[in-house]
């Protein structure tokens, strides 16, 4: 990720989920920058107010006041409806696959490692081949059977593809230590962890090249851990599909 493309703020937004993350974020920062104010004029207030003075005793006494009271239960009543009324529904928004998806998602396998991503698309049959850990070698990245004809089709490749407007659901798998699937440009960020597989699902509103990190350290190569994101239109992409498949010498069927 590079200062020119990102800027000093959040970065592009090209997912159609992204408005309801972006408000969330700017609402949860203008709290805490009340909260922040507050704080810091109350603070000073007391350095000035009760600084030590001369034949002057600390008295060692809770604060009866009212209003301090009544300002603690509205601080807790507004994080409440922050959580409640903001949080909860763009997250379930993101991550409730089975009743916010919209039909015909394309489906990506992805399967994280130190220090790389690995993008597995189904064949021309729509299917995946059959996969298991015991068959990850340095030649099968993705862990294909190798007898299981339905994955000789299967495309892996090491950047990310998706058609703009098309729903994307990707299913997360870790080869080794807990990583974390970032797209900044998606508002898309989702822990991968050894042993599960974590499905999220993506809707792109715009095209254009971005970029896959790692969010989580993941150990000495983490800063490694990037990919590139490209979202283009559905006829660049079904090329782009028809060119992976020519490379496997497959003939179109």
């Amino acid at each position: 990720m590079n200062e020119p493309q990102y800027g000093w703020w959040l970065p592009p937004n090209v997912s159609v989920s992204g408005d309801e993350v972006d408000n969330l974020l700017n609402i949860i920062h203008w709290f805490m920058l009340v909260l922040f104010v507050g704080w810091s004029i109350f603070i000073v207030y007391c350095l000035v107010r009760f600084r030590q003075r001369p034949g002057h005793v600390a008295i060692y006494e809770p604060i009866k006041a009212a209003f301090s009271k009544w300002l603690e239960v509205g601080v807790g009543v507004a994080e409440v409806v922050v959580l409640i009324a903001l949080a909860m529904p763009a997250w379930a928004a993101i991550k409730n696959i089975n009743s916010q998806t919209p039909t015909d998602p394309l489906i990506v396998r992805v399967v994280a490692e130190q220090f790389k991503w690995l993008f597995h698309y189904p064949g021309r049959d729509g299917e995946f081949g059959r996969t298991g850990a015991e068959f990850f070698s340095d030649d099968n990245p993705a862990g294909l059977d190798p007898d299981d004809d339905v994955g000789v089709d299967d495309i892996t490749v090491r950047g990310l593809h998706i058609p703009v407007g098309r729903p994307v659901i990707v299913r997360l798998n870790s080869k080794d230590v807990i990583h974390s699937f970032k797209i900044p440009v998606m508002r898309l960020t989702q822990d991968v962890v050894p042993g599960m597989e974590i499905a999220v699902w993506m809707q792109a509103k715009d095209t254009g090249k971005f970029q896959v990190g790692c969010a989580q350290l993941c150990g000495i190569g983490h800063y490694e851990m990037k990919a590139d994101f490209v979202i283009e239109s559905p006829k660049d992409f079904q090329k782009w599909l028809d060119e992976e498949h020519a490379y496997l010498g497959l003939d179109d069927e």
